[in-house]
């Protein structure tokens, strides 16, 4: 087995394969399930997106809308409900707010499945528990963005040209406020897609999280590096598509 895995050569040389192996793009085989990582993580990798996707949804759903809203209203009872929202969002523990969502839908009421995957009720408590944290911060996010392009002189200048409501929060507020709940939205969606690990292990999730756990358990070292390595090039890529998208949004920004 030290023959065949490498791990007789020095340490230099065996990083070096390593290297060489992940260029060519072989990312080795793994120990638990025989198969190459890829392979592996392909299966399980749709699962997640679906996870992630639905998860996503919910915060842009909830998020925008609920923090556009505390800005227009700020300093009322429905901004001082979303600070109260956004608060819980980000202070409340992931496996809790799981745990709590099974106790109540699950065991009490009996309307929802505890685990596994097949149907739409199988994806509304993990998506909601994966998506409660990061639609709090897209809330706080919106309101802030919202509030500072709120103050500016244009928005004042539309408001006393007599343009309608609308038009100045949506077309004029909100989009010059999109910029940093753009980068921070792509951002949460690459972290969804990578950061399941407890969302997909406590509703028993087969996908890329879960999988995750089950080959640190096994010490199945190629598939935890090769998980790692499709990561971070999911957040360079994200931020590269960011960087990109910001000349689309905002005509001020050019890349010469």
């Amino acid at each position: 087995m030290r023959e065949t895995m490498g791990v007789n050569k020095p340490l230099h040389v065996q990083y070096g394969i390593f290297l060489s192996e992940i260029l060519q793009g072989r990312f080795g085989t793994s120990y638990k399930w025989g198969k190459s990582c890829i392979e592996v993580w392909a299966e399980r990798f749709p699962n997640t997106l679906l996870l992630a996707a639905a998860a996503m949804a919910f915060t842009l759903i909830i998020g925008l809308p609920v923090g556009i809203l505390c800005a227009v209203k700020v300093g009322t009872w429905i901004d001082s409900i979303g600070k109260i929202f956004a608060l819980l969002g980000q202070s409340l523990p992931v496996f809790w707010v799981g745990l709590m969502l099974m106790l109540l839908f699950s065991v009490k009421l009996g309307w929802l499945p505890t685990s596994g995957t097949g149907t739409f009720w199988h994806l509304l408590m993990p998506a909601f528990t994966l998506g409660w944290y990061f639609a709090a911060a897209i809330t706080r996010l919106t309101r802030s963005s919202m509030l500072d392009v709120l103050d500016q002189d244009y928005i004042k200048m539309a408001r006393v040209k007599g343009v309608k409501k609308y038009n100045v929060v949506i077309r004029h507020a909100f989009k010059n406020a999109s910029i940093p709940i753009l980068t921070f939205a792509t951002m949460n969606f690459v972290f969804m897609l990578n950061g399941t690990v407890i969302t997909e292990t406590v509703f028993n999730w087969p996908g890329v999280g879960k999988m995750v756990v089950e080959a640190i358990s096994a010490r199945d070292f190629p598939l935890v590096q090769s998980t790692v390595l499709i990561a971070s090039f999911f957040f360079i890529f994200a931020n590269l598509t960011v960087d990109i998208l910001y000349s689309y949004i905002d005509p001020r920004i050019r890349y010469q």
